[in-house]
């Protein structure tokens, strides 16, 4: 009598044969750094852009932009050069997305200046007077807790040191409130006077919309 006369047995064999071949092929490929590839031009996250990436959660901008460019050549005319797999390094949990009911998000970084992303997001229809996108002015009323953001980094392997969190922290700060600031005149018309002083939660999403597709731009222009 063979196996295939004991179904008990048969089905629980199978069994066993589908796990350990789901084990091999899908999360031992998981634990192999070769699988996880890292460009010297891809950088972590700084303090704040880390921070922007959680607030473009929180507010579910995930859920109508992508942040995936596909090796199709209408997507690659319209937003830029195709995604690479070593660009998501940093990125838990990665936001590709499969629903476009705004623009593809990946290769925003420096395509607009930040005046541009303060005053699309206080009102996006002064920019684009058919979209659909909701205003987020608000944003710029709300305080950046950075509270647990040394925290977050650790928890993201970002190898950044408490001091370094901090100096990032402070250097932004400096950065935005500084008089020469190219975009300081649409940051304060945005700004309520009390938060003009400090970093806001606009600031933050700003600083993570730029960081978007920087660091591969920087290894496309090198090569």
């Amino acid at each position: 009598m063979g196996i295939s006369s004991k179904p008990a047995l048969f089905v629980l064999l199978s069994a066993l044969v589908v796990m350990v071949g789901t084990v091999v092929t899908m999360f031992l490929p998981l634990l192999m750094s070769s699988n996880r590839p890292v460009s010297r031009y891809v950088k972590p996250y700084t303090a704040v852009e880390l921070e922007g990436r959680d607030i473009y959660i929180r507010e579910g901008c995930n859920n109508c932009h992508t942040q995936t460019v596909r090796p199709l050549m209408t997507e690659v005319l319209r937003y830029g050069p195709y995604s690479k797999g070593e660009e998501y390094a940093y990125d838990r949990p990665f936001l590709w997305g499969s629903r476009r009911i705004g623009p593809d998000l990946n290769r925003e970084g420096g395509k607009y200046p930040d005046a541009w992303h303060y005053r699309h997001l206080q009102r996006p229809q002064s920019l684009s007077r058919l979209s659909i996108m909701p205003p987020f002015g608000w944003l710029a009323a709300n305080r950046l807790d950075t509270a647990n953001t040394f925290r977050k980094t650790v928890i993201q392997g970002f190898g950044y040191s408490r001091r370094q969190v901090m100096e990032q922290i402070a250097g932004d700060r400096a950065r935005l409130t500084d008089p020469g600031y190219d975009s300081k005149a649409m940051r304060d018309q945005v700004t309520p006077p009390e938060r003009l002083g400090g970093l806001t939660e606009m600031d933050a999403l700003v600083a993570y919309l730029q960081k978007l597709g920087r660091d591969v731009k920087s290894m496309e222009a090198a090569q």
